[in-house]
């Protein structure tokens, strides 16, 4: 018998990743940093194999390599990398990294020669979210030294990318301006010699809003689970994660009666109120007291008070709830229940984080679908 459990279906992401496959010509690199946002990096990975994908990217080398460890032998795309890491072993398991600064080629000429072959690089221009990537004053430089490197032999310039600000905001003026600046971006390249296999910028709502975007490769992230970037779209997408847990106890309280830490919530009459075991401690935002949604006992009641570490409180007013009953605070909402969109409404934050928060936390993650075989 189970306390609380996060599900993650993933034949859901799976069928997710088939129908982003079906809406370019582009291959398609699925994200699994984060531990597959939540999902699971590795099954979520074979996954996103499954369903199509030819790539899986990662935010750090450690997760590149635990990807190798795990046997994954796709192409892996690692972007966030500080000075001083060990990435002759990246290098070594086929692993491609990204650099921005001729700093970085410096390193990656390094750990090339310690590992014995090139290092397969993704350049990185930044062409407007002014967070990784060299801006348009810096760029010669690094095209200059990844020319040298790549006539040296040390260096295989496999990838160009960039990455949106605003795609998840259909018709903002930056997504052209970013394009733009992007395809300048491959022609300055081009002058250098630099003509990569791999030009990337477009992220999940490129992917389904701005086909213009594609080039050879595009990048989803979560999409891929199956949440859309896009607000009030779903594109056909499914979610894959559902948390849950059983009710621990219920107890019948009169009116006036305040409820969890601070008293915040006082209940308004005579009510029946329900304990769920899972708290900030496991992945739910504090800041859904008072306002977040739960599915227990037929109806979808929002948070009593505060949410504590390890449990919440939920006024189900005359509803004839018990210990043991299932408590829902998202998944796919296929029974009218809430989603992690509608728990990010509710807490004043973005789907990605919800599911994120939850993959992250105590509560066993369990896996549903052909795909978990």
């Amino acid at each position: 018998m189970w306390q609380a459990e996060v599900r993650v279906d993933l034949d859901a992401i799976r069928d997710n990743v088939a129908l982003l496959c079906a809406r370019t010509s582009a291959e398609v690199l699925v994200a699994v940093k984060a531990d597959g946002y939540g999902h699971g990096m590795v099954p979520a990975g074979r996954a996103a194999l499954a369903g199509g994908a030819t790539w899986l990217g990662v935010a750090t080398l450690d997760e590149a390599l635990a990807l190798r460890r795990a046997g994954v032998e796709a192409p892996v795309l690692a972007w966030l990398l500080s000075p001083g890491l060990p990435l002759h072993e990246g290098v070594g398991a086929g692993v491609d990294l990204s650099a921005a600064t001729p700093a970085m080629l410096d390193e990656l000429i390094a750990a090339a020669r310690r590992a014995g072959r090139p290092a397969r690089v993704h350049l990185k221009l930044d062409t407007g979210l002014s967070r990784g990537g060299a801006v348009a004053a810096e760029w010669p430089a690094l095209l200059e030294s990844a020319a040298k490197a790549q006539a040296g032999g040390d260096l295989e310039p496999v990838g160009v990318w960039s990455h949106f600000a605003c795609a998840d905001e259909p018709g903002h003026e930056s997504v052209d301006r970013q394009l733009a600046a992007f395809r300048e971006g491959l022609t300055l390249a081009a002058s250098y010699g630099i003509q990569p296999r791999y030009r990337h910028i477009a992220n999940s709502a490129a992917t389904l809003t701005r086909p213009d975007t594609h080039f050879d490769l595009v990048r989803a992230g979560i999409a891929a689970y199956g949440l859309s970037p896009v607000a009030g779209e779903t594109y056909g997408l499914r979610p894959a994660m559902t948390a849950r847990a059983r009710v621990t106890l219920t107890k019948r309280v009169p009116a006036g009666q305040g409820v969890s830490y601070g008293l915040t919530y006082v209940t308004p009459r005579e009510t029946t109120l329900a304990v769920v075991p899972l708290g900030y401690g496991d992945g739910v935002p504090r800041h859904a007291s008072g306002t977040g949604p739960v599915r227990v006992g037929g109806i979808t009641a929002r948070v009593a008070g505060r949410v504590c570490m390890d449990q919440l409180v939920v006024d189900v007013g005359d509803e004839p709830v018990v210990a043991g009953d299932v408590a829902t605070l998202f998944g796919p909402g296929d029974d009218g229940g809430p989603t992690a969109d509608d728990w990010a409404a509710a807490t004043g934050t973005i789907n990605y984080e919800i599911v994120t928060r939850f993959g992250s936390s105590r509560v066993p993650r369990h896996y549903d679908g052909e795909a978990a075989r």
